[in-house]
């Protein structure tokens, strides 16, 4: 009886492999040179975009401050329930997750 690797690749997905890697090396590869004409390309396609003009719409963003029972780290600045608080000097807020 033959040992059986289950570890090895089937026959089948090892040649799909090969021929993958094969069209890959075959393929013309993009130059960062190629790349940053493409980008410049790209720029001067879109001629509202390079006047330098200011964006005028607004983003509105309800802030809702911690309740009561919640705090802001003062090292991640996340908002966390009370019993997260690990440390507090100097008026300073720190959860469990900075503090580890």
């Amino acid at each position: 009886m033959m040992a059986m690797d289950y570890d090895d690749l089937r026959t089948e997905v090892k040649e799909a492999q090969e021929v993958s890697l094969e069209e890959l090396q075959a393929a013309k590869a993009p130059t960062a040179m190629s790349a940053i004409r493409e980008v410049e390309e790209s720029d001067d396609a879109d001629p509202e975009a390079s006047t330098g003009e200011e964006i005028t719409d607004e983003l509105v963003i309800q802030v809702i401050p911690p309740r009561k029972d919640e705090f802001v780290c003062s090292s991640c600045f996340l908002v966390h329930h009370q019993s997260q608080l690990t440390r507090e000097r100097a008026g300073l807020l720190y959860c469990s997750d900075c503090e580890s």
